[in-house]
C-alpha cells in the first residue's frame, strides 16, 4: 500500500512505531491465587471460585495461529493506551503493527518509564487509578509467603504516576525473578515499607482504584480503600466470561480481548497496570452499570465519562 493512500491516523501511527524502543517486560506471581497476608507477609490459600450469572457476551479475539514462528507479536498496553486515547481503531494498530518490524518478539512502549521514581513529578493522578504490585518469596516455605517488592500505579491514561521498589521487613529466600523481575541489585535501592505504604495511601485518597484481584495488592500493602471506589477486572461479569465464569487472568485477559501481549517474561507492574486500565477503559459502561446495581446512583458527577489526569505540560485530550 502506498503512502499517499493510507488515512492520517495510519500516518501518525506508522511515525510513533518509528520512534518506540523495546524494553523488557516483568511479571508478578499468577493472579488465580488468592492470598491472604500477615504482618506485611502474605500466606497462600485455596479458594472457591464461583461463577457469574447473565454475563454480557464480549467480542473475544480469535487466534487461528497458535504455534506458528511467524505470528507477530501483539501491541503492548502502552502503545493500545496511546492509540485509544489518538483515536486509532484497533485494526489500523493491528495492521501496523504486523508490518512495522521484522521482529516478531518486539514489544513497544510509548512511555518513558522511570523506575523506582517514587511520586512521578511529570503526570497527575486524576480521578482514575490502576494500581500492580510485586511480591517475593520470604520464609521456610518462600512458595506460600510472599512479602511486597515493587508497586507500580498509573492514571487513566498509562502514564507513570508511581512507581518504588519495596523492602520487605522479612527475610527473602526467593526473589522470583524469573515472573518478578526483582533481583538484590535492585532493592538496594528500594524504600522502606512504612514509606512505601504512607505513599500510596495518600495518592488513593479519594480516587477511584482500579485493580486486577487488587484486593491483594491492598493487603499486601496493609491498607484499604472503599469498596465503592474500586474496580476490579478480575470481578467483572464480563470478563469473567472468558475464563468459564471463573477468575481470569491478567495475561489472558489482555491476550482476548485488548489484543494485546503482557507477561511475556519477567513481569512489569508499570505494564500490567495499564493493561488492567485499558481493560477497565474498554468496558466502562459495563463496570458503572454493575457498580449502579450494587451502590446506587454514583457520589460523583461525571462530565465527560473520562479523566483529567494528564502528563502536565501536555494538551489535554477533548472528549
Amino acid at each position: 500500500m502506498e503512502l499517499k493512500d493510507l488515512s492520517s491516523n495510519w500516518k501518525k501511527l506508522q511515525a510513533t512505531l518509528e520512534n518506540e524502543k523495546p524494553q523488557s517486560l516483568k511479571r508478578k506471581p499468577s493472579e488465580d491465587v488468592p492470598q491472604q497476608q500477615k504482618n506485611g507477609v502474605k500466606r497462600i490459600r485455596a479458594s472457591v471460585k464461583s461463577s457469574t450469572k447473565g454475563p454480557q457476551k464480549l467480542k473475544i479475539a480469535r487466534d487461528t495461529r497458535m504455534g506458528s514462528y511467524l505470528k507477530p507479536a501483539a501491541p503492548s498496553a502502552s502503545l493500545a493506551l496511546w492509540a485509544e486515547d489518538n483515536d486509532i481503531p484497533a485494526k489500523d494498530l493491528a495492521a501496523a503493527y504486523r508490518t512495522s518490524s521484522s521482529n516478531s518478539s518486539l514489544q513497544i512502549f510509548k512511555h518513558d518509564d522511570k523506575i523506582n521514581e517514587g511520586l512521578s513529578s511529570a503526570a497527575d493522578a486524576g480521578k482514575y487509578v490502576a494500581i500492580d504490585c510485586e511480591m517475593v518469596g520470604v520464609g521456610p516455605t518462600p512458595e506460600n509467603e510472599s512479602a511486597l517488592a515493587r508497586v507500580s500505579i498509573v492514571n487513566y491514561h498509562g502514564d507513570q504516576v508511581y512507581d518504588s521498589f519495596v523492602q520487605p521487613k522479612e527475610a527473602i529466600t526467593d526473589y522470583r525473578t524469573f515472573v518478578s523481575g526483582i533481583t538484590p541489585k535492585l532493592l538496594q535501592e528500594a524504600r522502606s515499607f512504612e514509606t512505601v505504604q504512607a505513599d500510596v495511601a495518600a495518592l488513593l485518597q479519594g480516587k477511584i482504584l482500579i485493580g486486577h484481584s487488587v484486593k491483594n495488592d491492598l493487603e499486601a500493602l496493609l491498607l484499604g480503600h472503599p469498596k465503592r471506589d474500586i474496580r476490579d477486572t478480575s470481578r467483572h461479569p464480563a470478563y469473567r466470561q472468558v475464563a468459564g465464569g471463573k477468575t481470569p487472568g491478567l495475561k489472558r485477559l489482555a491476550k482476548q480481548i485488548l489484543e494485546v501481549d503482557i507477561q511475556g517474561g519477567e513481569h512489569s507492574s508499570i505494564e500490567d497496570a495499564r493493561a488492567t486500565m485499558l481493560l477497565f477503559r474498554r468496558e466502562k459502561e459495563g463496570f458503572e452499570r454493575e457498580h449502579q446495581k450494587r451502590w446506587g446512583a454514583p457520589r460523583h458527577t461525571e462530565t465527560n465519562g473520562t479523566d483529567k489526569g494528564r502528563a502536565k505540560g501536555r494538551r489535554k485530550k477533548k472528549k
